[in-house]
Formats: C-alpha cells, sequence, structure tokens
C-alpha cells in the first residue's frame, strides 16, 4: 500500500488494513474512509488531514502518530493506543475512543462532540479549545470514568457533557465551561477552575479538596455532600445553589455571593465569609464554628439553627438589616 500511495495514489476507502505494520508510514492526506485498521501498527505514522471517517482503528497502535486535522467522524478507537499522539483540530464526532490511552495526547481545539471517551486515559493530555459541548442533543460527549489527571483543558467546552466519576484531579480547567454538565462524583481535588462556567451543573458528591475556583460562575448548580474542605472560591457566584451536607470547612469564599443558596446541615467551620453575601441564605443546622462572617451580607438568612460559635461577626449586616453590635 505504500508503494501505491507514494506513486501518486491515495484513494484507500473500505480497505482491509489490519494486522499492517505501517510504522512512520508518511500518509498525509490519504482516504482511509470505512478502512480496517484494527490491530494495525502505525507508530509515528503521518496521517495530517487523512480522512478515517468510520474507520475501524479497534486496538491500533497509534503513538506519537500525527492525526493534526485528520477526519475521524464516527471512527472506532476502543482500546486504541494513541500515547503522545497529535490531533491538533482533529474532527472526533461521535467517535468511539473508550478505554483508549491518550496519555500526553495532542487534543487542542479538537472537536469531540458526540464522542464517547468512557475509561479513556487522558492523564496530561492537552484539550485547549476542545470543543465537547451538548448542542441540541445531537451530540452528547461522554467521558464517564475517564482519567483526567493534570490534563490541560483551559477554554475548552463541555456544555453538558457526561463526566461523572471522572478523575480531573490537578487539572487545568481555567475558563472551561461545564454548564448543565454531570460531574457527579467526580474528582476535581487540586483542580485549577479559575473562571469556570459551572452554572446549572450536578457536583453532587465532587471532590474539590483543595481546588481553586476564583471567580468561577456556579448558579444553581446541585452539589450536595461535596467536598470543597481548604478549596479557594474568592469571588465565586453561587446564587440558588443546593448544597446541602457540603463541607466547606477552611475554605476561602472570600466575596463570594451565596444568595438564596441551601446550606443545610454544611460543615463551614473555619471558612472565611469576609464581604460574603449570604442574603435569603438557608442556614439550618448549618456548622458555622469559627467562621469568619467580617463586612458580610446576612439579610433574611436563616441561621436559627445553625452553629455560630467562635464566629466573628465585625462589621456584618445580621439577618435583620441592623449592624452586628458588639
Amino acid at each position: 500500500m505504500c508503494d501505491r500511495y507514494a506513486a501518486g495514489e491515495t484513494e484507500f476507502a473500505r480497505a482491509n488494513l489490519s494486522g499492517f505494520n505501517l510504522t512512520n508510514a508518511d500518509l498525509i492526506g490519504i482516504n482511509l474512509t470505512q478502512a480496517d485498521l484494527h490491530g494495525a501498527t502505525l507508530l509515528f505514522a503521518y496521517l495530517s488531514r487523512a480522512q478515517l471517517r468510520k474507520a475501524n482503528l479497534t486496538g491500533t497502535k497509534l503513538s506519537g502518530a500525527n492525526l493534526n486535522q485528520a477526519s475521524l467522524t464516527s471512527a472506532s478507537l476502543h482500546n486504541a493506543d494513541l500515547h503522545g499522539a497529535s490531533l491538533q483540530g482533529a474532527d472526533l464526532r461521535n467517535a468511539d475512543i473508550t478505554l483508549a490511552t491518550l496519555l500526553d495526547a495532542n487534543l487542542i481545539e479538537a472537536d469531540l462532540r458526540g464522542t464517547n471517551l468512557s475509561g479513556a486515559n487522558l492523564t496530561g493530555a492537552c484539550l485547549r479549545g476542545a470543543n465537547l459541548r451538548e448542542e441540541r442533543r445531537i451530540y452528547s460527549s461522554s467521558l464517564t470514568g475517564a482519567i483526567l489527571c493534570n490534563v490541560d483543558l483551559q477554554g475548552a467546552n463541555l456544555k453538558g457533557a457526561d463526566l461523572p466519576k471522572a478523575n480531573m484531579s490537578g487539572a487545568n480547567l481555567r475558563e472551561v465551561n461545564f454548564r448543565n454538565a454531570d460531574l457527579s462524583g467526580a474528582d476535581l481535588s487540586g483542580a485549577d477552575l479559575s473562571g469556570a462556567f459551572l452554572s446549572e451543573a450536578n457536583l453532587s458528591g465532587v471532590d474539590f479538596t483543595g481546588a481553586i475556583l476564583k471567580q468561577t460562575r456556579m448558579e444553581r448548580v446541585l452539589m450536595p455532600e461535596a467536598q470543597l474542605s481548604q478549596a479557594n472560591l474568592e469571588g465565586a457566584l453561587l446564587i440558588d445553589a443546593r448544597m446541602a451536607k457540603t463541607d466547606l470547612s477552611g475554605a476561602n469564599l472570600t466575596g463570594v455571593r451565596l444568595n438564596r443558596s441551601d446550606l443545610s446541615r454544611a460543615n463551614l467551620k473555619n471558612a472565611n465569609l469576609t464581604e460574603a453575601e449570604l442574603i435569603e441564605t438557608y442556614c439550618a443546622r448549618t456548622n458555622m464554628t469559627g467562621v469568619n462572617l467580617t463586612r458580610a451580607n446576612l439579610v433574611r438568612a436563616e441561621l436559627s439553627t445553625a452553629t455560630l460559635t467562635w464566629v466573628e461577626w465585625t462589621g456584618a449586616t445580621m439577618p435583620d438589616g441592623s449592624q452586628y453590635q458588639a
């Protein structure tokens, strides 16, 4: 096949190349639409701008391959090895990438709408500007149980994506759009979500321990029993959030807006709520021991059953609208 390609032939649609060894092959711009490449070896192959629509790449070895701007729509990459591969600007819509290895892969600006990445290992991969958004239910990306430790997803669009139980610990998630995404049970400990958009996302049971959530938008999030101890939420917007039994102990909530949020039975022990807004916030049986409420606004907040020992109230506006008097 390589000889035919070298002679100028590029049309290999539906070709049977299963098990072929094409290591280091120069196949730039080749048409392998619906070709069978399962179990083939394409280590460090040049496949930029290749047409691989609906191709069978199950178990294919593509480590170090260059697939920049390649078309892989509806392709099967199940259990494929793409360790260190470059897929910058590649079209992977509706592709099956379940259980694939994408360690340190380059997926910058790749189109991953509708892609199934369940169980895939993307540790150290770069997905800056990648598109994983849900669009009128036509596309719905799934990353259920995906391993995304230390991944770089800055600026990626994951609107409506399915990410339950995904591991994104230590990831760069700055300015990522997670609106309406399902992140229930995900591990985001130590991740940087500065400026991220999480409004209306399902964050039930998410582990945000030590995460950076500065200036995040989290209106109307569903976040019961989440773990946010020692997290930095400075300036975050958490209006109408449902946060029952959430652990916010030791968290930095300076300037946070928690208006009308449900913090019933939450743990805010030793949290810093300096200049925070808690207007009409529901704090039934909330543990607020040692909380810093300096200059906080608590107008119409429900605090009657909250634990309020060792609280710093300096300059706070109380539930009845009065200023705190020592």
